[in-house]
């Protein structure tokens, strides 16, 4: 790692932190403030190869922060915080973080996992294209084509579609399916995922037919 961003109020943690890194060769630039830490975001991060979030923040909060990185950038956010309850951790991956760490933390094993995950992205940076046999979906750009035609899906079938992409030949069941698209707060019936994977597959032509049912097990998305 060459340059990581901290967004993080208190000053100890910040100089401990930035010590240990620099240690490591890893350049960090601390943030105290959620207001400038969003100037900075509004400006673009592209130098930075992660981004270290605290949640409570002066001015702006660290979730405001990750949704405000989200609609910009790709590059991998951990959360450190002190806040440990299920729902803030729900939160936290339901806005795009890459991990989430509560204080007090051993400085170890948070650079573990900064050095991953960059690891990772850089493997995967310049790759934003999902392919299966006639279905293509490009994470950036958010289009979708089928049999080499493009697509309109609406943003529940876009988001299963993304995600049977990313799971080739997995197979997924529907509370998987649920939890992931629709969020761990939704306590409607399974069948939802049903009726728009039907959708989603009569969108898809005859693409579509790619989605397999496995009956009493979920669906599965194979090129043939």
């Amino acid at each position: 790692m060459e340059k990581i961003l901290l967004v993080e109020d208190d000053a100890e943690i910040c100089e401990i932190i930035t010590e240990y890194f620099g240690n490591k060769g890893t350049e960090v630039e601390a943030v105290r403030n959620g207001g400038e830490a969003s100037d900075m975001i509004r400006g673009g991060i592209e130098g930075y190869e992660l981004v270290l979030l605290d949640i409570m923040l002066p001015e702006a909060d660290g979730f405001t922060l990750c949704r405000q990185i989200r609609m910009k950038s790709d590059v991998p956010v951990i959360f450190i915080t002190a806040r440990g309850r299920e729902e803030d951790i729900l939160s936290g991956y339901d806005l795009g973080c890459d991990d989430y760490i509560v204080k007090p933390f051993l400085l170890s094993v948070l650079y573990s996992k900064c050095e991953a995950l960059v690891r990772r992205a850089g493997n995967t940076d310049n790759n934003t294209q999902l392919i299966c046999g006639k279905i293509s979906l490009d994470t950036r750009t958010l289009r979708c084509f089928a049999d080499g035609d493009e697509v309109e899906l609406p943003p529940k079938e876009f988001a299963i579609l993304r995600y049977l992409l990313e799971h080739e030949n997995w197979v997924i069941s529907r509370d998987t399916l649920l939890n992931r698209v629709w969020g761990y707060d939704y306590f409607g019936s399974d069948r939802v995922v049903d009726n728009h994977i039907k959708k989603l597959r009569k969108a898809l032509g005859s693409a579509g037919a790619q989605i397999k049912t496995l009956v009493g097990r979920g669906y599965k998305l194979a090129k043939e």
